[in-house]
């Protein structure tokens, strides 16, 4: 992959697209005061070097599922083989390989599903594989509809609700906002243009309605209606899929907390408000919260380990593994 360094722009660019992921490039460029062409060109510069992609994910409660985190020990030489294996699987969205053989991976199944359909099930029965352990995530504080810090904080609270007020009028969180939609009553079930606009834009939510359309075998304007009832029904929503390496962060790792259980939710808000979470939730098991961290070296792993959160309180036992490799991310096997 292409290494490159992200301005100024870039990364203005990275925080529209997360506020608003299918706003027009023109209106991207109005906010930030450039051409559209000049706007479209860094997009594909970007997206064309697998530093960004904007995905559409849907909303596992409304579908009757649930993410579950699973952990898998495995003999160091098995590990990369046994990864990219489970990142070829449907079901699974994200696969890190981790130090010492061991492989974390999210996959999503129904909330009461039989044995022989979860993950654990269909794992290969061999002495490669030395444990298995498979959590729920119960509360996410950062990832999903939540945005990551590092990549919101390029643009003015000005600049923000501008893009937030000329979007769609339908209801969708927007530029790491924290609210999430109430549930319907009754869950709306996706039909098979359903299916099929979700398999599309969790490719590449960018797609314009045109391409949909196209793809789907539908009327634009079927497809516009549909689109705009899956948001305002909270099952879809727009993510930004990037790499932290351009953004200046080398270092990713794993990190897994037991925390008093009355301080669970105040550690994991706490956190979800450090530019070197990723990702955090509260998950069942051994250990009760999960965190993915990035950090720009191995000093700021350091410093944020022994400073930050060793200074909120709560917080007892800490178990951190360094990430050796992304295999799947949002969706996609990473070359």
């Amino acid at each position: 992959m292409e290494t490159l360094t992200l301005d100024g722009l870039d990364r203005a660019l990275l925080h529209a697209l997360q506020v608003d992921g299918r706003a027009p490039f023109r209106r991207i460029a109005e906010v930030l005061g450039v051409s559209d062409q000049t706007v479209a060109r860094r997009y594909q510069r970007l997206r064309a070097a697998g530093v960004l992609r904007v995905v559409g994910r849907t909303n596992a409660r409304l579908l009757g599922q649930v993410d579950w985190l699973t952990r898998i020990r495995c003999v160091p030489d098995a590990a990369a083989s046994i990864a990219e294996a489970l990142a070829r699987r449907p079901d699974t969205s994200w696969v890190s390989l981790l130090s010492g053989g061991e492989i974390v991976c999210n996959a999503r199944a129904q909330v009461r599903p039989e044995r022989e359909e979860l993950l654990l099930g269909r794992l290969p029965r061999t002495p490669r594989v030395l444990s298995v352990a498979a959590h729920y995530l119960l509360r996410t504080y950062v990832g999903g509809r939540v945005a990551w810090a590092g990549r919101t904080s390029a643009l003015s609270a000005g600049q923000v609700d501008r893009l937030r007020a000329a979007a769609s009028a339908a209801p969708r969180p927007a530029g790491g906002g924290r609210v999430a939609p109430v549930a319907p009553v009754v869950p709306p079930v996706p039909d098979e243009l359903d299916r099929a606009l979700l398999a599309e834009l969790a490719v590449d939510a960018r797609t314009p309605l045109a391409g949909l359309a196209a793809r789907t075998g539908n009327p634009e304007t079927t497809v516009r209606r549909r689109l705009a009832a899956l948001i305002a029904d909270g099952l879809l929503f727009f993510d930004v899929d990037v790499d932290p390496r351009p953004l200046g962060y080398e270092i990713e790792a794993f990190c897994w907390l037991t925390v008093a259980p009355g301080r669970l939710a105040a550690v994991g808000r706490a956190m979800a408000d450090h530019p070197e979470v990723g990702f955090v939730a509260a998950t069942t098991g051994p250990t009760n919260l999960v965190a993915g961290l990035v950090c720009r070296d191995t000093e700021a792993f350091y410093d944020y380990l022994t400073e930050r959160l060793g200074a909120l309180e709560g917080v007892g036992a800490l178990e951190t593994a360094p990430v050796v490799r992304s295999v799947k991310r949002a969706g996609m096997m990473i070359p």
